[in-house]
């Protein structure tokens, strides 16, 4: 009967899943059936029409359960899904990172070079309490368990590092256009504007 009713099944429901899915969606149902058939079920199919509706509804249930998984109950199979293949034409696959936002990746690495300019412009003290925070996240307390501060002092310590930091971000940017400017002739007015 799953001889017979493959190709017409699989041609139906082709608008439901890829056909390696299918295929392997068709493979449990039977599977399936052919199981309750060794345990002794087979006598609860009267009639080859009866059979081949069970196979078909058993198809459609694993094929449900495909798209369920497909829509997220899965995360491994919606990547598989979605991934590409690798074949003879994997030279004319172009990959490209769609949650990366390039423009703000820019705008982030540009804040950093900043950064690095004038992070030596901050006191030794308040260079200790920003790094502290950076890299690891050490609250007021392990901070100042670690090094012997008040929490007044690393409160006061802290708060002028930020303020002082955030003056010198902010001269850097206001001096980016004069060093652009100091370029000469290889940057073209057009290129200027852009900037």
């Amino acid at each position: 009967m799953a001889q017979a009713r493959r190709q017409l099944l699989l041609r139906t429901h082709r608008h439901r899943l890829r056909k390696e899915d299918l295929e392997d969606c068709f493979s449990q149902a039977t599977l399936e059936l052919l199981a309750k058939a060794r345990e002794g079920g087979a006598g609860a199919y009267v009639t080859r029409t009866h059979m081949a509706n069970v196979l078909e509804q058993r198809f459609l249930s694993r094929i449900y359960d495909h798209r369920r998984a497909l829509r997220g109950r899965s995360p491994a199979q919606a990547a598989l899904d979605h991934a590409l293949r690798l074949g003879a034409d994997a030279d004319d696959i172009e990959i490209a990172d769609v949650r990366a936002e390039i423009d703000k990746l820019v705008m982030l690495r540009m804040d950093l070079r900043s950064l690095g300019q004038v992070v030596h412009k901050l006191t030794e003290d308040q260079r200790l309490v920003l790094s502290s925070l950076a890299d690891s996240g050490m609250e007021c307390v392990q901070f100042c368990d670690r090094f012997g501060w008040s929490k007044e002092k690393y409160r006061k310590v802290s708060q002028r590092a930020r303020a002082r930091l955030r003056e010198l971000m902010e001269a850097s940017e206001e001096s980016f256009p004069r060093r652009m400017s100091r370029l000469g002739p290889s940057v073209g007015e057009g290129d200027r504007d852009l900037l």
